[in-house]
């Protein structure tokens, strides 16, 4: 009786594995969800868009995915708004990206600026990727604010000291309350080597945007650093590192 039913339940867990990733699979929805990968909320106009679909179509896609548990939905006035559901609806797209990324031939042609402004920096949800994730997060494990065990992180006491030098506010980090991580390391798809994600990144990324460092591209999740920016990272993260970074751009 107990062997049939462990059946049943992997029956049942395969299934609903194979329906989430159907959805996610399908073209159109997954232009719509990497959209979103940017940590903001989309109108089902403008996610039609960005699939290439029709209204109707669009909104057929985004029911099912609101039905998946993938996408939230919230309403504002006349216009309901869709964001990912998740920080784990996020990871498991970043790590489904870093695999097709494993699977596209090795090319040593230069890419286009839009794939050059999406390496150097751009929000993988709510923290920074790219080159200059990377290398803020290298400083934080080079100073011991932050340590790396597997897919487990966390925080020292020597965080607070570390952020200040950076230009952020540890005072502001959010408590631990709630499933997600206070900092655990996220793969980065481009550079194949880990950020910083959890509370802690969304903390940098927010502070960072917050300051006028950083600002976002219209339909891109490339961020832009500002000549603002570039001072406070520069004598945050130092002369070398800084340099190394803007000569590897």
């Amino acid at each position: 009786m107990g062997r049939a039913h462990g059946c049943t339940v992997t029956l049942m867990n395969t299934n609903q594995i194979a329906h989430v990733a159907s959805l996610v699979g399908e073209p159109a929805r997954t232009a719509m969800l990497l959209a979103l990968m940017d940590g903001r909320a989309l109108t089902a106009h403008e996610l039609a868009a960005v699939g290439n679909i029709g209204a109707a179509t669009a909104s057929r896609h985004l029911a099912l995915l609101i039905e998946a548990g993938l996408l939230a939905m919230e309403r504002q006035g006349r216009h309901r708004y869709h964001r990912l559901a998740s920080p784990e609806v996020a990871r498991v797209l970043e790590g489904i990206t870093q695999l097709a990324a494993q699977r596209t031939p090795a090319r040593r042609t230069v890419t286009g600026p839009r794939d050059a402004a999406l390496r150097m920096a751009r929000t993988c949800y709510d923290h920074l990727a790219g080159r200059l994730g990377v290398v803020i997060t290298q400083h934080l494990l080079d100073h011991g604010a932050i340590a790396f065990d597997g897919e487990a992180g966390h925080v020292t006491d020597r965080l607070a000291g570390v952020l200040k030098g950076l230009g952020v506010n540890a005072a502001a980090l959010p408590g631990a309350e709630g499933k997600r991580a206070h900092c655990r390391p996220c793969l980065d798809w481009s550079e194949r080597r880990a950020h910083v994600a959890g509370r802690l990144g969304a903390l940098i990324c927010s502070q960072c945007l917050d300051s006028g460092w950083l600002v976002r591209r219209k339909d891109s999740r490339a961020l832009e650093v500002t000549p603002k920016g570039a001072v406070a990272l520069r004598n945050g993260l130092g002369h070398a590192r800084w340099n190394a970074l803007t000569q590897d751009a």
